[in-house]
């Protein structure tokens, strides 16, 4: 009878540890994807140094990344929808892999452009498999936190390409360096081979694969409640596209006139207080049974903290503190994906979170541009050491496009409707 009691007791610890397995595992392509959209942060003046560009080619080829995810979004939402995830998401981290090491030893900018478009490719997969695999082990009430702590991971990565990749390329330089992410993919690669594991198939998994194509394309792509999410999202994400993943080393650099390495931190700050805020802010809301009003705050909070890191005189320790509650506070768009998974049917999920992903990962390629396109345009660029030098008149004109942006996913929350954190059912 003991032998009986261990044996349901040892059964329950795996039940409840294995959701945790596959989800931590899967959101390490996650983690990984978000090394790679962030690394141009650390070596953007490299890169512009290397190739003989300026700010504007530079943005192409960090845009690129997402130009190719959110084309390949549209694809990969019905891809998971219908065959193995975890095959799916193995693959995609092999063709991510593969491209980072042929772009370390590039010597043509239109050869990096092709590694990079490619690596985006792959990317287009790396949330909506966490997310999906995350909805088949977990119930609908957990999904915020869940998705919280997906994006917590994810955050870490885009901390790691910051001040620790700012270092290493310092120290071995960005070809050498960009191999060494390499190898850290292959170690993940292996990791998530034996960590994710594809849920046993439903009734309602098998139907969702009878599903026409094009109807659920427009169940989920013409859902005004999922198009204001997922714009929501997009705009929030908007510090993280810009300062995290392209111009916020720079921009401090020139605003505080402290060394890159400094600046390299305190740009980390914006992921560390995603990391935390992501799974707070979602536990938050699933205790609440509230989506709507969590993500108002997170709105009205981000923006007051985007004008203080625009156009305060601050300390160096105080710019660190406001980039940590920039990032925990623009956390709130984590919600966004627990709502409108929420909002569709069960056997369209990863199709109707593509909606959010690809406006999201869209943004990342019309801010960076249009960030550098006002960038380049307001002033005269000046030349030192082959790397051109921008003033702190011409970033300050670029990023008002930032607490605009946050305006602006204030205003499209309003109208959309609350899901008291109930799953839809169909």
């Amino acid at each position: 009878m003991q032998m009986v009691e261990e044996y349901k007791e040892n059964d329950r610890l795996i039940s409840l540890l294995l959701p945790w397995l596959v989800c931590v595992s899967s959101s390490l392509f996650f983690f990984y994807e978000f090394i790679q959209g962030n690394m141009f942060a650390s070596i953007a003046d490299n890169i512009m140094q290397d190739f003989q560009v300026q700010a504007d080619k530079m943005a192409y080829l960090s845009s690129i990344y997402y130009l190719s995810n959110v084309i390949f979004l549209f694809v990969a939402g019905m891809v998971l929808d219908r065959f193995s995830t975890k095959k799916t998401i193995l693959v995609a981290m092999m063709l991510c892999i593969l491209s980072t090491f042929i772009l370390a030893q590039a010597q043509s900018f239109y050869l990096a452009l092709f590694c990079r478009f490619v690596t985006g490719i792959g990317s287009a997969f790396c949330f909506l498999g966490p997310i999906r695999l995350a909805s088949r082990w977990f119930p609908p009430k957990r999904m915020a936190m869940v998705t919280g702590i997906i994006v917590t991971i994810a955050m870490t990565g885009g901390m790691l390409a910051q001040y620790p990749l700012t270092k290493l390329v310092a120290q071995i330089g960005w070809r050498e360096a960009l191999v060494q992410v390499g190898w850290l993919g292959t170690a993940m690669l292996v990791v998530m081979y034996f960590g994710i594991i594809d849920k046993t198939g439903t009734i309602k998994q098998k139907a969702a694969q009878k599903l026409n194509i094009l109807s659920t394309a427009k169940k989920a792509y013409l859902n005004s409640q999922n198009l204001r999410a997922a714009f929501y999202s997009s705009l929030m994400n908007m510090a993280i596209a810009v300062f995290g993943a392209m111009m916020g080393s720079l921009y401090l650099v020139q605003k505080m006139g402290i060394p890159k390495e400094d600046a390299a931190v305190v740009n980390s700050m914006l992921f560390l207080g995603s990391i935390i805020g992501g799974p707070l802010i979602g536990w938050c809301s699933d205790k609440l049974n509230l989506r709507v009003l969590p993500m108002k705050i997170g709105a009205i909070t981000s923006l007051a903290v985007m004008l203080m890191v625009l156009y305060l005189p601050v300390s160096l320790p105080i710019m660190k503190v406001l980039f940590f509650f920039l990032g925990f506070f623009t956390a709130a768009q984590v919600i966004s994906y627990a709502l409108v998974a929420e909002s569709s049917s069960p056997m369209m999920t990863a199709t109707a979170v593509s909606v959010v992903s690809i406006l999201t990962q869209g943004g990342y390629v019309v801010y960076q541009n249009l960030f550098s396109f006002m960038l380049v345009k307001h002033g005269e660029v000046q030349m030192l050491d082959g790397l051109p030098v921008y003033s702190l008149g011409d970033y300050q004109y670029a990023a008002i496009i930032l607490p605009l942006g946050l305006i602006f996913a204030l205003l499209v929350l309003f109208g959309l409707k609350e899901t008291h954190c109930r799953q839809v059912e169909g």
